[in-house]
This record gives C-alpha cells, sequence and structure tokens, in this order.
C-alpha cells in the first residue's frame, strides 16, 4: 500500500482528498503547512507528496526546494494560481507535475497513480542506467527502444525515433534543421527543410496532446527544433 502525504491549510480539501485516495487504497498522512509535510517525511515512508502553494509559515515552493535536498519521491503540486509561469516555477523547483485549482479528485487521483507507476519504473533505478532518459511524461528506454507518453507507449518510425532521442538527450539545446538532418541521416543538409518537417509534424502527432500547441516538442521560429527541460 503507498503511503500519500498531503499538505494543505484548507483542512476540507485535504480531508476530501484522502476520501478519494483512501477509495483507491492508498493509506494517507496529512500536514497543514510546509515545515510540517517535512517533519512528516522524516518520520514515515512516504511514497508521493500533493502539497498546495500558499499555506503559513512555508509556503509549498520553499518546502518543495528544500525536500528535493533529500527525497526524490514524486510531488504534485495544487495551487490555487494557474498562470503559466507560477506552473513553470513549481515544475522548476523540483515537482512532478501541477495540478491548478479547483480541480477534479479523479484527475488528482489518475495523476497520482501515473506518478506512482514512473516512479516505481524509473525513480529507484540505479545512477548507472544512463540509457533511460524523462522529459515531464516523456519517457524513452534505449535499451529497449521504447517511447513512453504519460504511461502510454507509442510508436514510432526508426527516423522518428532517432530525431526524438537527438532532442530528448540534449533538452534544452536548439537543432537547426541541417544539424537534425546531418545528425540522423549522416549526409550534408541539402533541401532538407520538408523532410525535417515532415518527421516532426508525424512526431508531434504521435506523443502530443494538442500538436498545435505542444508540451514537449517546440519550434523556435526561424532557429529549428528544441525539447525544453522540465
Amino acid at each position: 500500500m503507498s503511503k500519500i502525504l498531503v499538505c494543505d491549510d484548507d483542512h476540507e480539501i485535504v480531508d476530501a482528498i484522502e476520501i478519494y485516495l483512501m477509495q483507491e487504497g492508498f493509506e494517507v498522512v496529512k500536514a497543514y503547512d510546509g515545515i510540517e509535510a517535512i517533519e512528516a517525511l522524516k518520520k514515515d515512508d512516504i511514497q508521493l507528496l500533493i502539497i498546495d502553494v500558499m499555506m503559513p509559515r512555508l509556503d509549498g515552493i520553499h518546502a518543495v526546494l528544500k525536500i528535493r535536498e533529500s527525497y526524490s519521491i514524486p510531488i504534485i503540486i495544487l495551487s490555487a494560481k494557474t498562470e503559466d509561469p507560477d506552473k513553470i516555477l513549481g515544475l522548476n523547483v523540483g515537482a512532478d507535475d501541477y495540478l491548478p485549482k479547483p480541480f477534479n479528485p479523479l484527475e488528482l487521483v489518475a495523476r497520482v497513480k501515473s506518478q506512482l507507476r514512473r516512479y516505481t519504473k524509473l525513480g529507484n533505478m540505479p545512477s548507472e542506467v544512463s540509457n533511460v532518459f524523462q522529459v515531464g511524461g516523456l519517457i524513452i528506454n534505449d535499451d529497449t527502444k521504447e517511447v513512453i507518453v504519460d504511461d502510454v507507449e507509442v510508436k514510432l518510425t526508426p527516423i522518428e525515433y532517432n530525431i526524438l532521442l537527438l532532442l530528448v538527450k540534449n533538452q534544452g539545446h536548439v537543432f537547426s534543421i541541417d544539424q537534425i538532418y546531418e545528425r540522423i541521416w549522416n549526409e550534408q543538409a541539402i533541401g532538407a527543410d520538408n523532410t525535417v518537417a515532415v518527421h516532426i509534424r508525424h512526431i508531434r502527432e504521435k506523443i502530443e496532446i494538442n500538436p498545435r500547441e505542444p508540451r514537449y516538442l517546440k519550434v523556435v521560429w526561424g532557429v529549428g527544433y528544441k525539447i525544453d527541460k522540465m
């Protein structure tokens, strides 16, 4: 039975989350500010943390920063702040997922299960295993050539796979169309624009929920393509 730590200064929200998690067989530990959350982690064998941002004494952002110094468990941030900069801040300080308030409790439970499955598969892998690469919910296992997006296996062609692997292994780096072509096809890029663009479009159609608003494979206009660090 996985033990989930739920931290929010709103007792009613904590109690409601507890009900839904217990119905799914989880054990719940409750805390009401960041300091209590840190203390609970020291006392209990916690597998996942759900934490609010705005709390007294120690807020969720600073609590996550402190927790990440010692713990690698999955963290889901809850916040009434829904702007992209707030979400990016939460992910940048070490959270694995971000859910804006008000939220659907069933969606939260689904995200908890997803994070626990991902953590079970990858979170405790020895550091010497270097052929598994992850960006958010996108996972590439280069040993088995598997691509997983939000716990669903995605089938890519060899060229699509190699392009995605190049970008995932070099998160944050922008590759021009010519650079992608020369690295993947191992030949000089002459008239490669359409060829690369078609493969990029196909990759997006397979890994993105909305290819027009990609979470992973981003275009840098006039420069090339990249996958941001998460």
